[in-house]
């Protein structure tokens, strides 16, 4: 397996678990922020990370989220949701809850996308997201 660009089958990514889907997900919208921020920034590294931990948090995904909800496809839609609904246990201090319950589905909208292989869509939707940024 080819674990920077895995492609898994449709019945391989049902068995995986919402949270499952977005606990990679977050994974991957971290990564894609840190490129980004290098790509653009062209900032040192000590103020990299802070730079980093102010866009991948729940409030940041979740306000971001809105310039990407009317984009979505209805089966995106629907993992989203199903993120968004997911039963979570603890959420941080920064974050209401309503904030951490949107960014789970962003986490598993991301992580679908990445196990589903549809880079190119995984990227149209970030940097619609980080236009603003």
């Amino acid at each position: 397996m080819n674990y920077l660009d895995p492609s898994f089958t449709k019945a391989d990514i049902g068995q995986v678990s919402v949270l499952g889907l977005a606990h990679v997900g977050d994974g991957v919208y971290e990564l894609m922020v840190r490129t980004w921020l290098l790509a653009h920034a062209h900032t040192a590294s000590p103020d990299l990370h802070r730079l980093t931990v102010g866009l991948v948090n729940a409030p940041a995904q979740a306000a971001r989220f809105a310039a990407i909800a009317d984009l979505l496809t209805e089966e995106e839609l629907s993992v989203f949701r199903r993120g968004r609904n997911a039963k979570v246990h603890q959420i941080p201090h920064h974050a209401s809850t309503a904030q951490y319950h949107v960014a789970t589905g962003v986490e598993a909208l991301f992580g679908w996308l990445y196990l589903s292989g549809k880079q190119q869509r995984i990227n149209e939707l970030f940097e619609r997201m980080m236009e603003n940024a």
